[in-house]
């Protein structure tokens, strides 16, 4: 215990530990948000389609290059691929009445469109991380033409479900309008509020963990490098919340084939692409049968569901991921583009 506390002393003066170190390139912006480019390896890029992440808008990007050997991005980038990254930015009070159509219409296209020009690519694989997963779906059921496939991560398509975040927001205690009308951008503190109390022992858990594992510098690298990810997250402007909260939590209608996109019907049957799901048995935030409802709705026979242990943000950072989550989406979009086979991790690399 007490070498734990000397050790967290030590570590608590170092301050806390860089993250997103992925060497990229702003390719273009607008507004807050812009699209990244990663640097390929020195030896050049591996064949096939270039890869566009795209995270929640209420978290940062660089969940998905949180550090060496916990990097997604870095994993890609070692395996030749060409990787783009949406980097939503900060919003600030102007932005409080950006729409949904603004964020899953205009702003996905434009960056489907730059990063498929940069890479000379007709399209682009596509990959949602959960709420950019229900954004990537609902675009690529009506604007299919840049979306060479479709992989959604623990994304929520049936909101009618039975997790908290569902019977929060249908609430009549929970005033939508009231909320928007007073606060314009939705605060990222009452967000990352509503989260605790999807687990109200979660802070506890964390302190016991970290009073037992302070000894450990590799543990305390990866808990630090996710603490600082977690507390800094981002306001959601008012009118796409507003419309993200009624018409999807509340009335479900994407499930209900009554959701529009920029005045479109959006209908996932339309969805022809190949379509990669993948959800968390152990995910609080998003239930997993939220998830893997998009399997039974979309429009190809080119379909996989992929069901992994785990937390919404452990099971995709964690060194298991590296070994299994990770090489199973490169595969996938290999086996759709004709690229070359993955590539062995050495045990070093791996983190091991």
């Amino acid at each position: 215990m007490m070498k734990g506390v000397f050790n967290l002393a030590r570590r608590a003066k170092q301050g806390l530990p860089d993250v997103g170190r992925t060497p990229a390139d702003v390719v273009h912006a607008e507004n807050k948000w812009s699209l990244l480019r990663y640097r390929a390896r020195p030896d050049g890029l591996a064949p096939g389609r270039p890869i566009v992440l795209v995270p929640s808008l209420i978290n940062r990007h660089y969940v998905l290059d949180l550090m060496p050997s916990k990097s997604f991005v870095e994993y890609l980038v070692d395996q030749g691929r060409d990787v783009y990254i949406i980097d939503w930015g900060t919003p600030t009070a102007e932005d409080r009445y950006v729409t949904f159509d603004d964020i899953a219409d205009r702003i996905l296209a434009r960056a489907f469109r730059v990063a498929a020009k940069v890479s000379g690519s007709p399209d682009v694989h596509v990959l949602g991380y959960c709420l950019g997963g229900t954004l990537t779906a609902i675009h690529a059921a009506v604007r299919p033409r840049r979306v060479a496939s479709l992989t959604v991560l623990a994304a929520p398509v049936d909101f009618h479900d039975d997790g908290p975040l569902s019977q929060w927001t249908n609430t009549k205690s929970f005033d939508l309008d009231a909320l928007v009308s007073a606060t314009g951008l939705v605060p990222w503190p009452l967000m990352q509020a509503a989260f605790y109390l999807l687990r109200p022992t979660m802070l506890l858990s964390k302190g016991v963990t970290l009073a037992d594992r302070a000894w450990n510098d590799e543990f305390l690298d990866g808990f630090l490098a996710i603490e600082r990810w977690g507390n800094d997250n981002v306001s959601f402007p008012g009118e796409c919340y507003k419309r993200y909260i009624g018409r999807l939590y509340r009335d479900n209608a994407l499930i209900a084939d009554a959701f529009s996109l920029s005045g479109e019907r959006v209908l996932l049957s339309n969805i022809r692409c190949p379509v990669h799901t993948v959800t968390f048995g152990h995910d609080n935030i998003v239930p997993w049968r939220s998830a893997a409802k998009l399997m039974d709705v979309v429009g190809t026979e080119d379909k996989k569901h992929l069901h992994l242990p785990g937390g919404h943000v452990g099971a995709v950072v964690s060194k298991k991921a590296r070994h299994k989550l990770w090489p199973e989406l490169l595969g996938w979009w290999q086996e759709r583009d004709g690229g070359p086979a993955v590539r062995s991790v050495s045990a070093d690399a791996a983190g091991s």
